[in-house]
Protein backbone atom coordinates (compact mmCIF):
# COMPACT_ATOMS: atom_id res chain seq x y z
CA UNK A 1 0.00 0.00 0.00
CA UNK A 2 2.89 2.21 1.14
CA UNK A 3 4.44 1.78 -2.59
CA UNK A 4 1.32 2.39 -4.11
CA UNK A 5 1.18 5.97 -2.61
CA UNK A 6 4.83 6.27 -3.55
CA UNK A 7 4.08 5.45 -6.97
CA UNK A 8 1.19 7.85 -6.78
CA UNK A 9 3.00 11.11 -6.20
CA UNK A 10 6.06 10.17 -8.21
CA UNK A 11 3.90 10.36 -11.63
CA UNK A 12 3.51 13.96 -12.30
CA UNK A 13 -0.35 14.20 -13.48
CA UNK A 14 -1.70 12.04 -10.80
CA UNK A 15 0.44 14.10 -7.88
CA UNK A 16 -1.19 17.28 -9.61
CA UNK A 17 -4.49 15.52 -9.00
CA UNK A 18 -3.60 14.56 -5.36
CA UNK A 19 -2.52 17.64 -4.26
CA UNK A 20 -5.63 19.59 -5.99
CA UNK A 21 -8.24 16.97 -4.10
CA UNK A 22 -5.99 17.66 -0.48
CA UNK A 23 -6.69 21.23 -1.43
CA UNK A 24 -9.89 21.46 -1.67
CA UNK A 25 -10.38 19.33 1.35
CA UNK A 26 -8.67 21.91 2.88
CA UNK A 27 -10.47 24.72 1.93
CA UNK A 28 -14.06 22.66 2.63
CA UNK A 29 -12.51 21.56 6.11
CA UNK A 30 -11.76 25.85 6.88
CA UNK A 31 -15.59 26.69 5.63
CA UNK A 32 -16.93 24.18 8.31
CA UNK A 33 -15.10 26.04 11.31
CA UNK A 34 -16.50 29.89 9.93
CA UNK A 35 -19.72 30.67 10.96
CA UNK A 36 -22.36 32.64 9.75
CA UNK A 37 -23.28 36.52 10.94
CA UNK A 38 -26.56 37.05 13.17
CA UNK A 39 -24.80 34.01 15.67
CA UNK A 40 -23.51 34.15 18.58
CA UNK A 41 -20.45 31.76 18.65
CA UNK A 42 -19.72 31.95 22.28
CA UNK A 43 -23.00 30.44 23.15
CA UNK A 44 -22.96 28.13 20.41
CA UNK A 45 -19.60 26.76 22.02
CA UNK A 46 -21.37 26.47 25.66
CA UNK A 47 -24.06 23.98 24.14
CA UNK A 48 -21.67 22.36 21.78
CA UNK A 49 -20.05 21.21 25.04
CA UNK A 50 -22.86 20.25 27.08
CA UNK A 51 -23.37 16.45 26.46
CA UNK A 52 -27.03 16.51 26.88
CA UNK A 53 -27.86 19.31 24.41
CA UNK A 54 -25.21 17.62 21.83
CA UNK A 55 -27.08 14.04 21.54
CA UNK A 56 -30.20 15.76 19.75
CA UNK A 57 -32.50 15.04 16.78
CA UNK A 58 -29.75 16.12 14.36
CA UNK A 59 -26.94 13.43 14.85
CA UNK A 60 -27.48 12.51 11.25
CA UNK A 61 -27.34 15.68 9.29
CA UNK A 62 -24.71 16.84 11.57
CA UNK A 63 -22.38 13.71 10.68
CA UNK A 64 -22.69 14.85 7.10
CA UNK A 65 -22.17 18.39 7.70
CA UNK A 66 -18.53 17.07 9.69
CA UNK A 67 -19.83 18.67 13.23
CA UNK A 68 -20.82 22.04 11.12
CA UNK A 69 -24.26 22.14 11.73
CA UNK A 70 -24.12 22.23 15.48
CA UNK A 71 -21.91 24.94 14.90
CA UNK A 72 -24.29 27.06 12.51
CA UNK A 73 -21.02 27.47 9.86
CA UNK A 74 -21.54 28.67 6.10
CA UNK A 75 -21.20 24.91 5.66
CA UNK A 76 -23.81 23.83 8.14
CA UNK A 77 -26.20 22.22 5.72
CA UNK A 78 -22.92 20.18 4.00
CA UNK A 79 -23.72 17.49 1.38
CA UNK A 80 -26.89 16.72 2.86
CA UNK A 81 -29.19 18.80 0.59
CA UNK A 82 -26.93 17.12 -2.67
CA UNK A 83 -27.75 13.59 -1.43
CA UNK A 84 -31.30 14.46 -0.56
CA UNK A 85 -31.85 15.67 -4.24
CA UNK A 86 -29.89 13.35 -5.69
CA UNK A 87 -31.95 10.01 -4.40
CA UNK A 88 -35.01 12.36 -4.90
CA UNK A 89 -34.02 12.48 -8.80
CA UNK A 90 -33.04 9.08 -9.01
CA UNK A 91 -36.38 7.88 -7.40
CA UNK A 92 -38.73 10.44 -10.11
CA UNK A 93 -36.50 8.77 -13.51
CA UNK A 94 -38.37 5.52 -12.68
CA UNK A 95 -41.51 7.71 -11.87
CA UNK A 96 -41.33 10.01 -15.13
CA UNK A 97 -41.31 8.78 -18.27
CA UNK A 98 -39.39 12.37 -19.01
CA UNK A 99 -36.54 11.53 -16.83
CA UNK A 100 -36.13 8.34 -17.65
CA UNK A 101 -35.52 9.09 -21.70
CA UNK A 102 -33.31 11.49 -20.45
CA UNK A 103 -31.63 8.51 -19.00
CA UNK A 104 -31.13 7.02 -21.86
CA UNK A 105 -30.08 9.27 -24.16
CA UNK A 106 -26.63 9.19 -22.58
CA UNK A 107 -23.97 11.91 -21.79
CA UNK A 108 -26.52 14.58 -22.88
CA UNK A 109 -29.46 12.97 -20.65
CA UNK A 110 -27.44 12.81 -17.75
CA UNK A 111 -25.97 16.34 -17.93
CA UNK A 112 -29.70 17.68 -17.79
CA UNK A 113 -30.62 15.34 -15.17
CA UNK A 114 -27.56 16.70 -13.59
CA UNK A 115 -28.48 20.29 -13.77
CA UNK A 116 -31.97 19.63 -12.14
CA UNK A 117 -29.87 17.83 -9.41
CA UNK A 118 -28.51 21.15 -8.98
CA UNK A 119 -31.92 23.20 -9.02
CA UNK A 120 -33.18 20.50 -6.32
CA UNK A 121 -30.54 20.81 -4.01
CA UNK A 122 -30.47 25.00 -4.18
CA UNK A 123 -33.96 24.63 -3.16
CA UNK A 124 -33.43 22.17 -0.78
CA UNK A 125 -30.43 24.13 0.72
CA UNK A 126 -33.18 27.61 1.01
CA UNK A 127 -35.27 25.23 2.83
CA UNK A 128 -33.44 22.99 4.93
CA UNK A 129 -31.71 26.79 6.26
CA UNK A 130 -34.89 28.02 6.74
CA UNK A 131 -35.55 25.56 9.19
CA UNK A 132 -32.67 25.06 10.81
CA UNK A 133 -32.36 28.95 11.42
CA UNK A 134 -35.95 28.77 12.55
CA UNK A 135 -34.81 25.91 14.63
CA UNK A 136 -32.10 28.00 16.57
CA UNK A 137 -33.72 30.89 17.05
CA UNK A 138 -36.53 28.95 19.32
CA UNK A 139 -33.31 27.06 21.00
CA UNK A 140 -34.91 23.80 20.25
CA UNK A 141 -31.69 22.92 18.47
CA UNK A 142 -29.85 22.08 21.24
CA UNK A 143 -32.27 20.41 24.07
CA UNK A 144 -31.19 20.95 27.13
CA UNK A 145 -29.08 23.77 27.26
CA UNK A 146 -29.72 26.82 29.03
CA UNK A 147 -28.08 29.35 26.77
CA UNK A 148 -29.82 27.33 23.53
CA UNK A 149 -32.30 30.45 23.02
CA UNK A 150 -29.52 33.23 23.22
CA UNK A 151 -28.09 31.31 19.89
CA UNK A 152 -29.42 34.56 17.51
CA UNK A 153 -29.85 37.17 19.55
CA UNK A 154 -31.26 39.50 17.15
CA UNK A 155 -34.21 38.09 15.46
CA UNK A 156 -35.07 40.49 12.91
CA UNK A 157 -36.49 39.23 9.48
CA UNK A 158 -32.84 40.90 7.60
CA UNK A 159 -30.30 38.53 9.51
CA UNK A 160 -32.37 35.72 9.59
CA UNK A 161 -33.00 36.50 5.42
CA UNK A 162 -29.18 37.07 5.49
CA UNK A 163 -28.46 33.53 7.04
CA UNK A 164 -30.41 31.77 5.17
CA UNK A 165 -28.66 33.00 2.14
CA UNK A 166 -25.15 32.88 3.62
CA UNK A 167 -26.19 28.68 4.13
CA UNK A 168 -27.55 27.99 0.38
CA UNK A 169 -24.70 29.74 -1.33
CA UNK A 170 -22.10 27.75 1.05
CA UNK A 171 -24.24 24.71 -0.16
CA UNK A 172 -23.84 25.46 -3.43
CA UNK A 173 -20.17 26.27 -2.72
CA UNK A 174 -19.65 22.55 -1.21
CA UNK A 175 -21.65 21.36 -4.35
CA UNK A 176 -18.85 22.98 -6.50
CA UNK A 177 -16.31 22.11 -4.61
CA UNK A 178 -17.11 18.15 -5.18
CA UNK A 179 -17.83 18.80 -9.06
CA UNK A 180 -14.11 20.38 -9.41
CA UNK A 181 -12.72 16.85 -7.33
CA UNK A 182 -14.96 14.44 -9.72
CA UNK A 183 -13.22 16.96 -12.85
CA UNK A 184 -9.63 18.25 -11.91
CA UNK A 185 -8.87 15.49 -9.10
CA UNK A 186 -8.98 11.76 -8.57
CA UNK A 187 -12.86 11.79 -9.36
CA UNK A 188 -15.68 10.90 -6.91
CA UNK A 189 -15.97 14.62 -5.38
CA UNK A 190 -18.66 14.31 -3.22
CA UNK A 191 -18.67 11.21 -1.87
CA UNK A 192 -15.09 12.20 -0.59
CA UNK A 193 -16.37 15.68 0.83
CA UNK A 194 -19.08 12.99 2.73
CA UNK A 195 -15.77 10.95 3.75
CA UNK A 196 -14.44 13.72 4.85
CA UNK A 197 -17.20 15.09 7.18
CA UNK A 198 -17.49 12.06 8.54
CA UNK A 199 -14.08 11.28 9.38
CA UNK A 200 -13.44 14.33 10.83
CA UNK A 201 -15.70 13.85 13.68
CA UNK A 202 -13.88 10.58 14.60
CA UNK A 203 -11.08 12.10 16.74
CA UNK A 204 -13.06 14.16 19.21
CA UNK A 205 -15.93 11.60 19.42
CA UNK A 206 -13.44 8.95 20.49
CA UNK A 207 -11.89 11.18 23.11
CA UNK A 208 -15.08 11.89 24.34
CA UNK A 209 -15.58 7.94 24.90
CA UNK A 210 -12.22 8.18 26.71
CA UNK A 211 -13.55 11.14 28.52
CA UNK A 212 -16.43 9.87 29.75
CA UNK A 213 -14.89 6.12 30.64
CA UNK A 214 -14.72 5.07 34.56
CA UNK A 215 -12.76 2.15 33.80
CA UNK A 216 -8.69 2.47 34.19
CA UNK A 217 -9.09 6.57 33.31
CA UNK A 218 -11.29 5.60 30.39
CA UNK A 219 -8.67 3.67 28.62
CA UNK A 220 -10.62 0.34 28.88
CA UNK A 221 -13.43 1.81 27.23
CA UNK A 222 -11.79 3.41 24.76
CA UNK A 223 -9.80 0.30 23.67
CA UNK A 224 -13.58 -1.91 23.54
CA UNK A 225 -14.56 0.92 20.97
CA UNK A 226 -11.34 0.48 19.09
CA UNK A 227 -11.53 -3.51 18.74
CA UNK A 228 -15.46 -3.01 18.01
CA UNK A 229 -14.48 -0.38 15.19
CA UNK A 230 -11.86 -3.02 13.74
CA UNK A 231 -14.35 -6.29 13.58
CA UNK A 232 -17.23 -3.83 11.94
CA UNK A 233 -15.07 -2.50 9.46
CA UNK A 234 -13.71 -6.08 8.76
CA UNK A 235 -16.93 -7.23 8.53
CA UNK A 236 -18.39 -4.39 6.26
CA UNK A 237 -14.95 -4.67 3.94
CA UNK A 238 -16.11 -8.66 3.49
CA UNK A 239 -19.66 -8.29 2.72
CA UNK A 240 -19.09 -4.92 0.43
CA UNK A 241 -17.12 -6.97 -1.59
CA UNK A 242 -18.97 -9.77 -1.42
CA UNK A 243 -21.06 -10.52 -5.14
CA UNK A 244 -23.03 -13.06 -6.87
CA UNK A 245 -21.27 -13.77 -10.54
CA UNK A 246 -23.77 -14.47 -12.61
CA UNK A 247 -22.06 -15.90 -15.82
CA UNK A 248 -23.30 -14.45 -19.56
CA UNK A 249 -22.38 -16.29 -22.73
CA UNK A 250 -22.77 -14.22 -25.89
CA UNK A 251 -23.32 -16.33 -29.09
CA UNK A 252 -20.99 -15.69 -32.13
CA UNK A 253 -22.77 -13.69 -35.21
CA UNK A 254 -21.23 -13.16 -38.31
CA UNK A 255 -21.56 -9.52 -39.93
CA UNK A 256 -19.96 -9.73 -43.38
CA UNK A 257 -16.59 -11.23 -43.10
CA UNK A 258 -16.70 -10.25 -39.52
CA UNK A 259 -17.31 -12.66 -36.73
CA UNK A 260 -18.41 -10.75 -33.23
CA UNK A 261 -19.07 -12.55 -30.01
CA UNK A 262 -18.38 -15.35 -28.67
CA UNK A 263 -17.13 -13.98 -25.24
CA UNK A 264 -18.28 -15.17 -21.75
CA UNK A 265 -18.60 -12.58 -19.15
CA UNK A 266 -21.06 -12.45 -16.06
CA UNK A 267 -23.48 -10.14 -14.12
CA UNK A 268 -21.83 -8.81 -10.60
CA UNK A 269 -24.88 -8.93 -8.09
CA UNK A 270 -23.54 -7.35 -4.94
CA UNK A 271 -24.78 -8.71 -1.56
CA UNK A 272 -25.26 -5.24 -0.48
CA UNK A 273 -26.64 -3.89 -4.04
CA UNK A 274 -28.74 -0.87 -1.72
CA UNK A 275 -26.17 0.73 -0.55
CA UNK A 276 -26.38 3.06 2.60
CA UNK A 277 -29.61 4.81 0.97
CA UNK A 278 -31.89 2.66 3.04
CA UNK A 279 -30.16 3.57 6.42
CA UNK A 280 -30.17 6.47 5.28
CA UNK A 281 -34.10 6.81 4.29
CA UNK A 282 -34.83 4.62 7.58
CA UNK A 283 -33.08 7.72 9.19
CA UNK A 284 -34.72 10.37 8.12
CA UNK A 285 -38.69 8.98 7.95
CA UNK A 286 -37.87 7.85 12.01
CA UNK A 287 -37.09 12.21 12.58
CA UNK A 288 -40.24 13.30 10.75
CA UNK A 289 -42.55 12.54 13.84
CA UNK A 290 -40.13 13.53 16.60
CA UNK A 291 -39.55 16.76 14.77
CA UNK A 292 -43.05 17.03 14.66
CA UNK A 293 -43.39 16.58 18.35
CA UNK A 294 -40.61 18.78 19.12
CA UNK A 295 -42.20 22.15 16.83
CA UNK A 296 -45.50 21.23 18.42
CA UNK A 297 -44.65 21.43 22.22
CA UNK A 298 -47.73 19.63 22.89
CA UNK A 299 -48.48 17.52 26.10
CA UNK A 300 -51.01 15.04 24.51
CA UNK A 301 -50.81 11.59 24.84
CA UNK A 302 -49.39 10.50 21.64
CA UNK A 303 -46.35 13.05 21.69
CA UNK A 304 -45.54 11.70 25.50
CA UNK A 305 -45.57 8.50 23.56
CA UNK A 306 -43.86 9.53 20.45
CA UNK A 307 -40.97 11.26 22.51
CA UNK A 308 -40.25 8.32 24.36
CA UNK A 309 -40.35 5.35 21.87
CA UNK A 310 -39.62 6.78 18.43
CA UNK A 311 -37.50 9.83 19.29
CA UNK A 312 -35.21 7.78 22.15
CA UNK A 313 -33.05 5.99 20.33
CA UNK A 314 -32.70 3.29 22.77
CA UNK A 315 -36.40 2.48 23.30
CA UNK A 316 -37.44 -1.06 21.83
CA UNK A 317 -40.29 0.46 19.49
CA UNK A 318 -37.33 2.64 17.57
CA UNK A 319 -34.88 -0.49 17.09
CA UNK A 320 -37.92 -2.61 15.71
CA UNK A 321 -39.05 0.10 13.66
CA UNK A 322 -35.97 1.52 12.47
CA UNK A 323 -34.70 -2.56 11.82
CA UNK A 324 -37.81 -3.29 9.78
CA UNK A 325 -37.58 -0.02 7.70
CA UNK A 326 -34.06 -0.77 6.59
CA UNK A 327 -35.19 -4.73 5.62
CA UNK A 328 -38.04 -2.54 3.62
CA UNK A 329 -36.02 0.12 1.79
CA UNK A 330 -33.29 -2.29 1.02
CA UNK A 331 -35.91 -4.28 -1.11
CA UNK A 332 -37.51 -1.14 -2.34
CA UNK A 333 -34.46 0.76 -3.44
CA UNK A 334 -33.25 -2.82 -5.43
CA UNK A 335 -36.44 -3.20 -6.94
CA UNK A 336 -36.15 0.24 -8.45
CA UNK A 337 -32.68 0.34 -9.33
CA UNK A 338 -32.19 -3.03 -11.14
CA UNK A 339 -34.92 -3.96 -13.32
CA UNK A 340 -34.43 -7.94 -14.46
CA UNK A 341 -36.62 -7.49 -17.20
CA UNK A 342 -34.17 -4.67 -18.99
CA UNK A 343 -31.24 -6.69 -18.47
CA UNK A 344 -32.87 -9.81 -19.69
CA UNK A 345 -34.30 -7.51 -22.90
CA UNK A 346 -30.55 -6.00 -23.27
CA UNK A 347 -28.93 -9.67 -22.99
CA UNK A 348 -31.36 -10.84 -25.88
CA UNK A 349 -30.69 -7.99 -28.00
CA UNK A 350 -27.02 -8.89 -28.50
CA UNK A 351 -26.92 -12.21 -28.49
CA UNK A 352 -26.26 -12.96 -25.07
CA UNK A 353 -27.55 -16.02 -22.81
CA UNK A 354 -27.12 -17.31 -19.26
CA UNK A 355 -26.34 -21.02 -19.62
CA UNK A 356 -28.98 -23.65 -18.86
CA UNK A 357 -31.83 -20.36 -18.69
CA UNK A 358 -33.83 -19.51 -22.03
CA UNK A 359 -33.47 -15.92 -23.24
CA UNK A 360 -36.21 -13.20 -22.72
CA UNK A 361 -38.57 -13.92 -19.70
CA UNK A 362 -36.63 -17.30 -18.08
CA UNK A 363 -33.71 -15.11 -17.46
CA UNK A 364 -35.54 -12.29 -15.98
CA UNK A 365 -37.57 -14.45 -13.57
CA UNK A 366 -33.83 -16.25 -12.92
CA UNK A 367 -32.20 -12.67 -12.51
CA UNK A 368 -35.45 -11.57 -10.17
CA UNK A 369 -35.11 -14.76 -8.03
CA UNK A 370 -31.30 -14.40 -7.10
CA UNK A 371 -31.59 -11.07 -6.83
CA UNK A 372 -34.12 -11.26 -4.08
CA UNK A 373 -32.28 -14.30 -2.31
CA UNK A 374 -29.19 -11.93 -1.80
CA UNK A 375 -31.05 -9.00 -1.03
CA UNK A 376 -31.83 -10.80 2.31
CA UNK A 377 -28.90 -11.61 3.74
CA UNK A 378 -27.95 -7.60 2.18
CA UNK A 379 -30.84 -5.80 3.97
CA UNK A 380 -30.19 -8.12 7.13
CA UNK A 381 -26.67 -6.68 7.68
CA UNK A 382 -27.81 -3.30 7.02
CA UNK A 383 -29.91 -3.51 9.62
CA UNK A 384 -28.01 -5.56 12.33
CA UNK A 385 -24.54 -3.32 11.56
CA UNK A 386 -26.93 0.00 12.08
CA UNK A 387 -28.23 -1.30 15.27
CA UNK A 388 -25.17 -3.40 16.98
CA UNK A 389 -23.26 -0.66 18.01
CA UNK A 390 -26.14 1.06 19.84
CA UNK A 391 -27.30 -2.22 21.40
CA UNK A 392 -23.82 -3.26 22.42
CA UNK A 393 -22.37 -0.11 23.62
CA UNK A 394 -24.83 1.69 25.11
CA UNK A 395 -23.11 0.81 28.68
CA UNK A 396 -20.35 3.11 27.37
CA UNK A 397 -22.17 6.20 26.78
CA UNK A 398 -22.66 5.91 22.92
CA UNK A 399 -25.54 7.87 21.74
CA UNK A 400 -26.29 8.37 17.96
CA UNK A 401 -23.37 9.98 17.28
CA UNK A 402 -21.53 7.19 18.14
CA UNK A 403 -17.77 7.48 15.23
CA UNK A 404 -18.30 3.61 14.50
CA UNK A 405 -22.33 3.26 14.07
CA UNK A 406 -23.27 2.08 10.73
CA UNK A 407 -24.01 4.98 9.07
CA UNK A 408 -20.43 6.28 9.06
CA UNK A 409 -18.79 2.82 8.82
CA UNK A 410 -20.83 2.14 5.44
CA UNK A 411 -19.70 5.63 3.39
CA UNK A 412 -16.29 5.41 5.44
CA UNK A 413 -15.71 1.86 3.88
CA UNK A 414 -17.27 2.07 0.61
CA UNK A 415 -15.98 5.18 -0.61
CA UNK A 416 -12.49 4.43 0.47
CA UNK A 417 -12.70 1.39 -1.26
CA UNK A 418 -13.65 3.43 -4.37
CA UNK A 419 -11.08 5.69 -4.10
CA UNK A 420 -8.24 3.44 -3.91
CA UNK A 421 -9.68 1.16 -6.61
CA UNK A 422 -10.02 4.50 -9.00
CA UNK A 423 -6.35 5.74 -7.71
CA UNK A 424 -4.69 1.82 -8.98
CA UNK A 425 -6.91 1.79 -12.68
CA UNK A 426 -5.36 5.58 -12.77
CA UNK A 427 -1.61 3.97 -11.70
CA UNK A 428 -2.16 0.96 -14.00
CA UNK A 429 -2.73 3.09 -16.96
CA UNK A 430 0.61 5.05 -16.50
CA UNK A 431 2.40 1.96 -14.94
CA UNK A 432 1.71 -0.77 -17.66
CA UNK A 433 4.67 -3.27 -17.77
CA UNK A 434 3.19 -6.00 -19.70
CA UNK A 435 3.83 -9.61 -18.43
CA UNK A 436 7.43 -9.67 -18.78
CA UNK A 437 9.36 -7.25 -16.54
Amino acid sequence: MLTAFARAFKTPDLRKKLLFTLGIIVVYRIGTNVPIPGVDYRNVQTCIDNAEANSGLFGLVNMFSGGALLQITIFALGIMPYITASIILQLLTVVIPRLEALKKEGQSGTAKITQYTRYLTVALAILQGTGLVATARSGALFQGCPVASQIVPDQSIFVTITMVITMTAGTALVMWLGELITDRGIGNGMSILMFISIAATFPSALWAIKEQGSLADGWIEFGTVMLVGFVMVGLVVFVEQAQRRIPVQYAKRMVGRRSYGGTSTYIPLKVNQAGVIPVIFAASLLYIPALIVQFSSSTAGWATWVEANLANPAATAHIVLYFLLIVFFAFFYVAISFNPEEVADNMKKYGGFIPGIRAGRPTAEYLSYVLNRITWPGSLYLGLISLVPTMALAGFGANQNFPFGGTSILIIVGVGLETVRQIESQLQQRNYEGFLR
